[in-house]
């Protein structure tokens, strides 16, 4: 269950080495939660992960971390890996955090690798996504925080095949979050702009860059607020509504 500011006692993260999911564990540990699943392809970035979340309180209150082996392009596995999980007791928390970002060159003279962003981003969430949200169900509670993108907000010619999959992830996410409504399970979409992380390394950044520590503040706030949106940085939905309503030929001229 979660205490007054929103902080689960446990929390199983899909997407076990993504930055903004370990921020945000890293501040949940440091309140309440106390049992961390990070579930992931197995590799030593992983194991390290998990390591370093161990280290973060002293033995005395120490905080139980386990890894989940986990690929998002392999859906007929997530029932097994995932429900073990759930079996072995409440989970109060799922962040959904994998993803990746692909390569809009590439991948447009590439329809192969243009698909395998599309079920990364999409396919493999719906899939997981609705898993954790029956068994959230079936235990009466819980979270389910959906790392969506404002890429999804309005696709934009130089990355619409990573913004198409975050836009289709980002409705799916409003559906479940209707669907669950009134079932004690709160869903709740985090849209962040061009966040500072390993993925988005080497590219032109662009305005109002965030980073995985401030996606991780968001976090927090919309759980304790029971947010069902949050943008990060709060001035990109002013920014995204502004774009969102811009004709089309105007917005194919932007510089964006």
């Amino acid at each position: 269950m979660k205490d007054a500011f929103g902080a689960p006692q446990s929390l199983l993260i899909l997407g076990g080495t993504s930055e903004i999911a370990l921020a945000t564990a890293r501040r949940l540990v440091a309140r309440r939660t106390r049992t961390v699943w990070l579930a992931g392809r197995p590799s030593p970035d992983l194991e390290a992960a998990a390591a370093a979340l161990r280290g973060l309180r002293p033995e005395a209150d120490a905080v139980t971390v386990r890894t989940v082996p986990f690929d998002a392009l392999d859906p007929s596995a997530h029932e097994e890996a995932l429900g073990k999980v759930f079996a072995e007791g409440d989970v109060d928390m799922v962040l959904l955090a994998f993803g990746v970002l692909g390569d809009q060159g590439r991948d447009e003279a590439a329809p192969l690798a243009a698909v395998r962003v599309a079920q990364t981003n999409y396919t493999g969430a719906v899939s997981a996504g609705l898993i954790c949200a029956n068994a959230l169900r079936a235990q009466g509670h819980g979270s389910l925080v959906v790392l969506s993108s404002v890429a999804g907000e309005r696709v934009r010619r130089a990355n619409f095949i990573y913004g198409s999959s975050k836009a289709g992830l980002d409705a799916f996410a409003q559906g479940l979050g209707d669907a669950l409504h009134g079932s004690g399970v709160h869903v709740m979409v985090v849209r962040p702009g061009f966040v500072r992380t390993r993925m988005t390394a080497g590219l032109t950044e662009a305005p109002m860059a965030t980073t995985p520590e401030a996606v991780a503040h968001a976090i927090e706030q919309g759980l304790w607020r029971r947010s069902e949106t949050v943008w990060v940085p709060g001035a990109m939905r002013l920014v995204m509504s502004a774009l969102r309503h811009a004709p089309r030929t105007v917005f194919r001229r932007l510089p964006l």
